[in-house]
Protein backbone atom coordinates (compact mmCIF):
# COMPACT_ATOMS: atom_id res chain seq x y z
CA UNK A 1 0.00 0.00 0.00
CA UNK A 2 1.18 3.41 -1.14
CA UNK A 3 2.28 5.84 1.75
CA UNK A 4 0.48 8.97 2.33
CA UNK A 5 3.18 11.17 0.89
CA UNK A 6 3.14 8.92 -1.82
CA UNK A 7 -0.65 9.82 -2.72
CA UNK A 8 -0.54 12.90 -2.16
CA UNK A 9 2.56 13.28 -4.67
CA UNK A 10 0.30 10.96 -7.06
CA UNK A 11 -3.17 12.75 -7.10
CA UNK A 12 -2.80 15.73 -5.77
CA UNK A 13 0.52 17.40 -6.89
CA UNK A 14 0.37 19.67 -9.69
CA UNK A 15 2.95 22.17 -11.24
CA UNK A 16 0.81 25.71 -9.83
CA UNK A 17 0.20 28.15 -11.93
CA UNK A 18 -0.47 31.60 -9.77
CA UNK A 19 1.27 30.09 -6.59
CA UNK A 20 5.02 31.16 -5.85
CA UNK A 21 4.97 27.56 -4.10
CA UNK A 22 1.99 24.79 -4.24
CA UNK A 23 2.03 20.90 -2.97
CA UNK A 24 5.65 19.52 -1.08
CA UNK A 25 6.73 22.06 1.67
CA UNK A 26 5.48 22.52 5.12
CA UNK A 27 3.34 25.34 3.70
CA UNK A 28 2.73 27.44 0.27
CA UNK A 29 3.67 30.87 -0.84
CA UNK A 30 1.28 33.21 -2.74
CA UNK A 31 1.51 36.38 -3.77
CA UNK A 32 -1.57 38.10 -4.35
CA UNK A 33 -2.41 40.76 -8.05
CA UNK A 34 -1.12 44.10 -7.31
CA UNK A 35 -3.88 46.38 -6.29
CA UNK A 36 -6.11 43.08 -4.86
CA UNK A 37 -6.86 42.36 -1.75
CA UNK A 38 -7.26 38.55 -0.59
CA UNK A 39 -10.91 36.72 0.04
CA UNK A 40 -11.04 33.80 1.78
CA UNK A 41 -13.68 31.18 2.97
CA UNK A 42 -13.98 27.77 3.68
CA UNK A 43 -16.31 24.61 3.54
CA UNK A 44 -16.60 21.34 4.92
CA UNK A 45 -18.24 18.04 2.74
CA UNK A 46 -18.78 14.94 5.05
CA UNK A 47 -20.43 11.85 4.21
CA UNK A 48 -24.04 11.34 5.06
CA UNK A 49 -24.66 14.61 5.29
CA UNK A 50 -23.53 16.36 1.92
CA UNK A 51 -22.87 13.75 0.21
CA UNK A 52 -23.89 9.69 -0.38
CA UNK A 53 -21.16 7.19 0.82
CA UNK A 54 -21.36 5.32 -3.04
CA UNK A 55 -21.30 8.94 -5.07
CA UNK A 56 -19.27 9.04 -7.98
CA UNK A 57 -15.75 9.62 -6.89
CA UNK A 58 -15.62 12.13 -9.69
CA UNK A 59 -18.25 13.79 -9.05
CA UNK A 60 -17.68 14.41 -5.95
CA UNK A 61 -13.89 15.57 -6.51
CA UNK A 62 -15.40 18.29 -8.58
CA UNK A 63 -18.42 19.37 -5.83
CA UNK A 64 -15.73 18.96 -3.34
CA UNK A 65 -14.24 22.33 -4.72
CA UNK A 66 -17.10 23.67 -6.52
CA UNK A 67 -19.27 25.06 -3.36
CA UNK A 68 -15.95 26.51 -2.25
CA UNK A 69 -15.72 28.40 -5.89
CA UNK A 70 -18.51 29.29 -5.20
CA UNK A 71 -18.66 31.72 -2.48
CA UNK A 72 -15.71 33.69 -4.24
CA UNK A 73 -18.00 34.13 -7.05
CA UNK A 74 -20.79 35.42 -4.54
CA UNK A 75 -17.93 37.82 -3.41
CA UNK A 76 -17.29 39.32 -6.79
CA UNK A 77 -13.99 37.64 -6.66
CA UNK A 78 -11.43 35.87 -8.58
CA UNK A 79 -10.69 32.57 -7.56
CA UNK A 80 -7.17 32.02 -7.48
CA UNK A 81 -5.84 29.19 -4.98
CA UNK A 82 -7.17 26.21 -2.40
CA UNK A 83 -6.01 24.00 -0.26
CA UNK A 84 -7.46 20.63 0.56
CA UNK A 85 -7.90 18.41 4.02
CA UNK A 86 -9.17 15.32 3.30
CA UNK A 87 -9.84 11.97 5.57
CA UNK A 88 -10.36 8.63 3.87
CA UNK A 89 -10.95 5.51 5.32
CA UNK A 90 -9.19 3.36 2.90
CA UNK A 91 -5.97 4.65 0.41
CA UNK A 92 -8.22 3.48 -2.40
CA UNK A 93 -6.10 4.39 -5.31
CA UNK A 94 -9.08 3.97 -8.17
CA UNK A 95 -11.55 5.97 -5.88
CA UNK A 96 -8.51 8.37 -5.22
CA UNK A 97 -7.45 9.05 -9.15
CA UNK A 98 -10.94 9.32 -9.85
CA UNK A 99 -11.87 11.55 -7.24
CA UNK A 100 -8.56 14.12 -7.99
CA UNK A 101 -9.61 13.99 -11.86
CA UNK A 102 -12.83 15.50 -10.95
CA UNK A 103 -11.00 18.33 -8.56
CA UNK A 104 -8.35 19.07 -10.83
CA UNK A 105 -11.13 19.93 -13.63
CA UNK A 106 -12.86 22.30 -11.68
CA UNK A 107 -9.77 23.52 -10.74
CA UNK A 108 -8.93 23.82 -14.61
CA UNK A 109 -12.23 25.01 -15.27
CA UNK A 110 -11.65 27.95 -13.26
CA UNK A 111 -7.94 28.79 -12.97
CA UNK A 112 -7.34 27.41 -9.19
CA UNK A 113 -3.68 26.23 -7.97
CA UNK A 114 -4.48 23.48 -5.72
CA UNK A 115 -1.84 24.75 -3.24
CA UNK A 116 -1.55 22.24 0.01
CA UNK A 117 -3.64 20.05 2.43
CA UNK A 118 -3.30 17.03 4.75
CA UNK A 119 -5.25 13.90 4.51
CA UNK A 120 -5.74 11.15 7.12
CA UNK A 121 -7.60 8.29 8.06
CA UNK A 122 -10.94 8.19 9.25
CA UNK A 123 -14.97 8.99 8.31
CA UNK A 124 -14.94 10.61 4.46
CA UNK A 125 -15.03 14.00 4.72
CA UNK A 126 -13.27 17.16 2.83
CA UNK A 127 -12.49 20.79 3.77
CA UNK A 128 -11.45 23.01 1.37
CA UNK A 129 -9.95 26.33 1.98
CA UNK A 130 -10.07 28.24 -0.82
CA UNK A 131 -8.67 31.99 -1.48
CA UNK A 132 -9.89 34.64 -4.34
CA UNK A 133 -8.88 38.06 -5.08
CA UNK A 134 -10.74 41.49 -5.50
CA UNK A 135 -9.47 44.93 -6.49
CA UNK A 136 -9.05 47.70 -4.78
CA UNK A 137 -9.96 51.00 -5.97
CA UNK A 138 -7.92 53.35 -4.19
CA UNK A 139 -8.84 52.09 -0.66
CA UNK A 140 -12.00 50.86 -1.62
CA UNK A 141 -12.76 47.42 -1.73
CA UNK A 142 -14.71 46.10 -4.68
CA UNK A 143 -15.73 43.02 -3.21
CA UNK A 144 -19.87 42.14 -2.93
CA UNK A 145 -20.97 41.66 0.76
CA UNK A 146 -24.08 40.51 2.26
CA UNK A 147 -24.58 43.66 3.94
CA UNK A 148 -24.23 45.84 1.01
CA UNK A 149 -28.36 46.19 0.01
CA UNK A 150 -29.93 49.84 -0.04
CA UNK A 151 -33.75 50.14 0.37
CA UNK A 152 -35.87 49.64 -2.39
CA UNK A 153 -33.99 47.55 -4.72
CA UNK A 154 -34.52 44.89 -6.94
CA UNK A 155 -33.91 41.12 -5.43
CA UNK A 156 -32.29 39.09 -8.29
CA UNK A 157 -31.63 35.14 -8.66
CA UNK A 158 -29.66 33.00 -10.99
CA UNK A 159 -30.38 30.12 -12.87
CA UNK A 160 -32.79 27.68 -11.60
CA UNK A 161 -32.78 26.98 -7.84
CA UNK A 162 -34.32 23.59 -6.83
CA UNK A 163 -33.48 21.39 -8.98
CA UNK A 164 -30.14 19.88 -6.73
CA UNK A 165 -33.12 19.59 -4.26
CA UNK A 166 -35.28 17.74 -6.71
CA UNK A 167 -32.44 15.60 -7.96
CA UNK A 168 -31.77 15.21 -4.24
CA UNK A 169 -35.21 14.13 -3.44
CA UNK A 170 -35.61 11.43 -6.60
CA UNK A 171 -32.81 9.72 -4.99
CA UNK A 172 -34.13 9.30 -1.41
CA UNK A 173 -37.27 7.84 -2.93
CA UNK A 174 -39.38 11.31 -1.97
CA UNK A 175 -40.49 11.60 -5.79
CA UNK A 176 -39.86 9.95 -8.80
CA UNK A 177 -38.18 12.06 -11.70
CA UNK A 178 -38.34 11.26 -15.22
CA UNK A 179 -36.39 12.34 -17.99
CA UNK A 180 -34.81 14.77 -18.88
CA UNK A 181 -35.79 16.39 -15.80
CA UNK A 182 -34.05 13.15 -13.93
CA UNK A 183 -30.59 14.24 -15.99
CA UNK A 184 -31.05 18.30 -14.93
CA UNK A 185 -31.79 17.57 -11.51
CA UNK A 186 -28.77 14.86 -10.48
CA UNK A 187 -26.30 17.02 -13.02
CA UNK A 188 -27.31 20.39 -10.34
CA UNK A 189 -26.47 17.97 -7.59
CA UNK A 190 -23.73 16.26 -8.50
CA UNK A 191 -22.07 18.76 -10.72
CA UNK A 192 -22.75 22.70 -9.23
CA UNK A 193 -22.00 25.60 -11.44
CA UNK A 194 -20.03 28.27 -9.54
CA UNK A 195 -21.05 31.53 -11.20
CA UNK A 196 -17.91 33.42 -10.85
CA UNK A 197 -18.25 34.89 -14.30
CA UNK A 198 -21.49 36.33 -12.93
CA UNK A 199 -19.94 37.37 -10.07
CA UNK A 200 -17.40 39.20 -11.89
CA UNK A 201 -19.59 40.96 -13.91
CA UNK A 202 -21.89 42.23 -11.22
CA UNK A 203 -19.59 44.29 -9.52
CA UNK A 204 -20.30 47.78 -9.63
CA UNK A 205 -23.96 46.82 -10.64
CA UNK A 206 -25.14 45.05 -7.60
CA UNK A 207 -24.91 46.12 -4.39
CA UNK A 208 -25.04 42.42 -2.20
CA UNK A 209 -24.85 39.09 -3.12
CA UNK A 210 -24.81 35.72 -1.41
CA UNK A 211 -25.08 32.19 -3.08
CA UNK A 212 -27.42 29.77 -2.50
CA UNK A 213 -26.17 26.71 -0.33
CA UNK A 214 -29.08 26.45 2.11
CA UNK A 215 -31.91 27.69 0.42
CA UNK A 216 -32.93 31.04 -1.84
CA UNK A 217 -35.58 32.20 1.38
CA UNK A 218 -32.76 31.56 4.28
CA UNK A 219 -29.72 32.89 1.84
CA UNK A 220 -31.98 36.14 1.22
CA UNK A 221 -32.50 35.98 5.18
CA UNK A 222 -28.68 36.16 5.72
CA UNK A 223 -28.44 38.65 3.50
CA UNK A 224 -31.48 40.90 4.71
CA UNK A 225 -30.18 40.23 8.26
CA UNK A 226 -26.77 41.56 7.13
CA UNK A 227 -28.13 44.88 5.32
CA UNK A 228 -30.70 45.34 7.94
CA UNK A 229 -33.50 45.00 5.24
CA UNK A 230 -37.11 43.27 4.59
CA UNK A 231 -37.93 42.29 1.36
CA UNK A 232 -41.34 41.09 -0.60
CA UNK A 233 -41.32 38.65 -3.25
CA UNK A 234 -43.92 37.79 -5.78
CA UNK A 235 -44.74 34.14 -6.42
CA UNK A 236 -45.64 34.83 -10.17
CA UNK A 237 -42.22 36.02 -10.99
CA UNK A 238 -40.32 32.50 -9.78
CA UNK A 239 -39.71 30.21 -13.21
CA UNK A 240 -41.42 26.92 -10.79
CA UNK A 241 -44.77 25.85 -10.37
CA UNK A 242 -46.04 23.63 -7.93
CA UNK A 243 -43.37 20.86 -6.14
CA UNK A 244 -40.76 22.78 -8.17
CA UNK A 245 -42.06 26.09 -6.83
CA UNK A 246 -41.05 24.57 -2.75
CA UNK A 247 -37.80 23.12 -4.08
CA UNK A 248 -36.82 27.05 -6.00
CA UNK A 249 -37.70 28.51 -2.26
CA UNK A 250 -36.25 26.52 0.14
CA UNK A 251 -33.94 23.85 -2.00
CA UNK A 252 -30.26 24.11 -1.10
CA UNK A 253 -27.06 23.24 -2.71
CA UNK A 254 -27.59 24.78 -6.17
CA UNK A 255 -24.87 27.46 -5.74
CA UNK A 256 -26.74 29.88 -7.50
CA UNK A 257 -26.64 33.74 -6.85
CA UNK A 258 -29.10 35.84 -5.16
CA UNK A 259 -28.07 39.24 -5.48
CA UNK A 260 -29.44 43.01 -5.22
CA UNK A 261 -29.72 45.79 -7.52
CA UNK A 262 -30.50 49.50 -7.56
CA UNK A 263 -33.60 49.51 -10.83
CA UNK A 264 -31.86 51.50 -12.58
CA UNK A 265 -29.63 48.60 -13.44
CA UNK A 266 -32.47 46.62 -14.83
CA UNK A 267 -31.41 46.96 -18.18
CA UNK A 268 -28.12 46.20 -17.89
CA UNK A 269 -28.66 43.22 -15.61
CA UNK A 270 -31.41 41.73 -18.87
CA UNK A 271 -28.20 42.34 -21.21
CA UNK A 272 -25.86 40.60 -19.00
CA UNK A 273 -28.24 37.56 -18.61
CA UNK A 274 -27.91 37.48 -22.11
CA UNK A 275 -24.42 37.84 -23.02
CA UNK A 276 -23.85 34.76 -20.26
CA UNK A 277 -26.54 32.90 -21.27
CA UNK A 278 -27.64 32.64 -17.98
CA UNK A 279 -31.71 33.44 -16.79
CA UNK A 280 -31.40 35.83 -14.26
CA UNK A 281 -35.35 36.52 -13.19
CA UNK A 282 -35.99 39.72 -10.32
CA UNK A 283 -37.92 37.90 -7.82
CA UNK A 284 -38.78 40.91 -5.49
CA UNK A 285 -37.37 44.08 -4.11
CA UNK A 286 -36.02 44.96 -0.34
CA UNK A 287 -38.30 47.20 1.66
CA UNK A 288 -38.32 48.90 5.29
CA UNK A 289 -38.71 46.26 8.08
CA UNK A 290 -37.62 44.54 10.88
CA UNK A 291 -34.11 42.90 9.51
CA UNK A 292 -34.72 39.63 7.76
CA UNK A 293 -38.36 40.08 7.05
CA UNK A 294 -39.47 38.16 3.82
CA UNK A 295 -43.41 38.93 3.24
CA UNK A 296 -44.80 36.63 0.07
CA UNK A 297 -47.49 36.83 -1.91
CA UNK A 298 -48.84 34.93 -4.54
CA UNK A 299 -50.18 35.91 -7.99
CA UNK A 300 -53.40 37.49 -6.81
CA UNK A 301 -51.60 39.70 -4.56
CA UNK A 302 -51.76 37.79 -0.99
CA UNK A 303 -49.61 37.21 1.15
CA UNK A 304 -48.18 33.57 1.45
CA UNK A 305 -46.67 31.57 4.80
CA UNK A 306 -43.72 29.83 3.63
CA UNK A 307 -42.19 27.64 6.65
CA UNK A 308 -39.84 25.73 5.09
CA UNK A 309 -37.37 28.05 4.02
CA UNK A 310 -34.21 26.18 4.37
CA UNK A 311 -31.39 23.77 5.71
CA UNK A 312 -30.19 23.95 8.89
CA UNK A 313 -27.61 21.80 9.84
CA UNK A 314 -28.66 21.71 13.56
CA UNK A 315 -32.03 22.17 12.91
Amino acid sequence: MPSEFALIDRYFRRPPRHAVLGVGDDAAIVRPSPGCELVISTDMLVAGTHFFADDDPEDLGWKTLAVNVSDIAAMGAQPRWAVIAAALPTANEDWLEKFSTGLFACADAFGIDIIGGDTTRGPRNFCVTIFGEVPLVGLQSQALLRSGAHLYEEIWVSGMPGRAALGLAHLQGRIALTEPALSVCLAALRRPQPRVELGLALRGIASAAIDVSDGLLADLGHLLEASCLAATLHLDRLPAPGLERDAYLSGGDDYELIFTSPPEHHAAILGLSERLDLPLTCIGKTEAGPAGKLTIFDAHGQPVEVTQRGYDHFA
